[in-house]
């Protein structure tokens, strides 16, 4: 009995240990809020992200991202990358902003209801913390987010 009884023990911490390192360094699911990526995702999606192009710095522009936020290290923001280390991006009618070296642009698609780099500017690649792969929830709405 206490054999069987460690034996389940054992078994628990190493299925504990293995969910551990694939929602760490493989990918997650994250719920989404806010009306910031309309009319691409809307509250309560339900995201599958991957963790190794963010491990491997291999974001790319378009990718959808899920992000510390600048402002607030407690909230995470899904947006898009719209701009790369070194690209220019242009702010209003006649001004641009470089972004500088390890550094992203991050916008919301619903550029009238979002606060991204227009508010607080280039965003750390470091905080970026995994890639949107697919809308999973709702089913009806299951789809691919491609580049």
């Amino acid at each position: 009995m206490l054999s069987n009884f460690l034996s389940n023990i054992s078994n628990i911490i190493k299925y504990g240990c293995l969910a551990h390192c694939t929602f760490q360094f493989v990918g997650d699911f994250v719920v989404c809020s806010g009306p910031s990526m309309e009319p691409t995702l809307h509250s309560d999606d339900v995201l599958l992200t991957e963790h190794v192009s963010t491990l491997r710095n291999k974001i790319n522009k378009g990718d959808i991202v899920i992000a510390k936020c600048p402002t607030n290290p407690n909230q995470q923001i899904c947006k898009r990358v719209v701009a790369l280390p070194g690209e220019k991006v242009k702010t209003g009618f006649t001004s641009h902003v470089y972004v500088p070296i390890g550094h992203v642009w991050l916008e919301g698609d619903n550029s009238y209801n979002s606060l991204d780099s227009r508010s607080y500017g280039p965003v750390p690649q470091g905080l970026i913390k995994s890639r949107a792969v697919c809308k999973v929830w709702p089913l009806k709405d299951l789809s691919l987010l491609v580049r």
